[in-house]
């Protein structure tokens, strides 16, 4: 089966096929880093990052660019808030980014790059698109002229007469036309700015990644990817500025968007007091359980993101790790038997995860059936770890899973459990229920065998 994803382009499900054979050029909108993150911004990481090891696993290159964007207004207002310099902000919230992320098991992308370390090239596409008589220069701004586009507005399915229509903006007075969007501004004395042949000033934000991607991976790319409030302005004014600069030579072969994430059923916001960053839930949860709810809709979907999803999705793993501990060797599947697989196809098909998550806890029920050093529950295994790697998932040996890493500080848990093992003997079973349930209070849980007692955590 060959994989095909959602062209949002063409509104239509599509197989993909690579421009150059064997080889995929991918960019997805990373953040505007002046603070951290949210769940939202996790979501195309997480799906982004699924589709990267499927592609990884079905073509010999792969680029893969995700960016930061550290210059911004509201970059600048914080920064300014802060009395610290725009850069020291930025990097300061990037470097926390890339933290949280590497904690959801997202792979680093082959390209990160800044939008200030690319300032020439924007400038150099502006100039371009001036000579070109797509853009213009008015009041110490240079505006792209959508007008001089004729498909403009084909990416979001949007025409020019109904663009502003219900708009309740004010319109700046020196633009030509009220769509026209900003490719460069002025900078104040007091704004970070870079000199260039408008004055000093600052790019637009649609313009940097244009730049960027102009810069590292061609004209034209495979695969362009965001969330989905990403369509339009920004993505549509990215297909405008790169096409006009580069005399209409197509920029994305296939855009790829990923729905909104809500909040216990409502729409995530500050004024609703429902506003998740990652942090705070790496606070209370295993980043691969994060991962794993992120993953439980299909990306196209909206995500309804609750503390239910997440317990749901902790348990889903807590199952699926006890399958893997039950058996002690995997046997690789060959690419053949691999590719077979219902799970395998589910990522196919437009990175069906929900699928392929069943199919994970499939394999794992026939483990839990089959002899534990059979043939058949380590062909299992082997087929579970390779599809679970897919999608960034079962990333950590049993042992650390249910008890944590070899940093953490366990011996009061063993003390416990001697001390209970004592209670019973001296036949103070109250005592030793006890000690069970303060345990539990605090997360640990205890599993009587023939051979003793083991602790995972809840």
């Amino acid at each position: 089966m060959t994989l095909s994803i959602y062209n949002t382009a063409k509104k239509t499900k599509e197989r993909f096929e690579p421009i150059t054979a064997n080889t995929v050029k991918m960019y997805v909108c990373g953040p505007t880093v002046y603070n951290l993150v949210h769940i939202g911004n996790a979501r195309p990481v997480v799906v982004f990052d699924t589709l990267f090891r499927v592609l990884r696993y079905l073509y010999d290159d792969v680029t893969y660019a995700r960016n930061i964007t550290d210059i911004d207004d509201k970059i600048m207002k914080t920064a300014a808030e802060n009395k610290e310099p725009i850069s020291v902000l930025a990097r300061r919230y990037a470097d926390a980014y890339d933290c949280d992320m590497a904690q959801l098991n997202a792979l680093p992308p082959t390209i990160v790059p800044y939008a200030t370390d690319h300032l020439e090239p924007m400038i150099n596409m502006v100039a371009t698109l001036v000579e070109k008589g797509h853009a213009y220069e008015a009041d110490g701004h240079v505006l792209f002229d959508v007008k001089s586009m004729p498909d403009y507005g084909k990416l979001s399915n949007r025409c020019l007469d109904d663009m502003l229509e219900g708009a309740r903006v004010e319109v700046a007075s020196y633009k030509r036309y009220g769509g026209d969007f900003v490719l460069w501004k002025p900078s104040s004395t007091e704004e970070p700015g870079w000199e260039s042949p408008w004055g000093r000033g600052r790019p637009g934000w649609h313009l940097e990644c244009s730049a960027m991607i102009e810069k590292h991976l061609g004209n034209t790319i495979d695969i362009h990817g965001g969330g989905r409030d990403l369509i339009f302005p920004h993505h549509e004014n990215e297909r405008a500025q790169s096409q006009c600069a580069h005399g209409g030579e197509q920029y994305v072969k296939y855009w790829m968007h990923n729905g909104y994430v809500n909040i216990d059923g409502e729409k995530m916001s500050k004024s609703l007091g429902n506003f998740r960053t990652v942090r705070e839930l790496l606070e209370r949860y295993n980043g691969e359980v994060i991962r794993f709810a992120l993953l439980s809709a299909q990306y196209r979907s909206e995500l309804d993101f609750s503390f239910e999803l997440l317990e749901q999705s902790k348990s889903s793993l807590d199952s699926l790790y006890c399958a893997l501990q039950r058996v002690e060797q995997e046997n690789l599947p060959t690419d053949e038997s691999f590719r077979r697989n219902p799970g395998f196809n589910a990522l196919m098909d437009d990175l069906n995860t929900p699928l392929a998550i069943s199919e994970l806890h499939q394999l794992a029920k026939s483990m839990n059936k089959s002899e534990p050093s059979s043939q058949d529950a380590c062909d299992q295994k082997g087929l579970l770890l390779a599809l679970a790697n897919l999608m960034g998932l079962l990333q950590e040996d049993t042992e650390t899973w249910f008890k944590g890493s070899a940093d953490d500080d366990t011996d009061w848990i063993d003390q416990a459990i001697v001390a209970r093992h004592q209670a019973k003997q001296d036949k103070e079973y109250a005592r030793a229920d006890e000690i069970r349930q303060e345990l539990k209070s605090k997360g640990i849980v205890l599993e009587d065998s023939a051979t003793g007692t083991t602790w995972r955590k809840e």
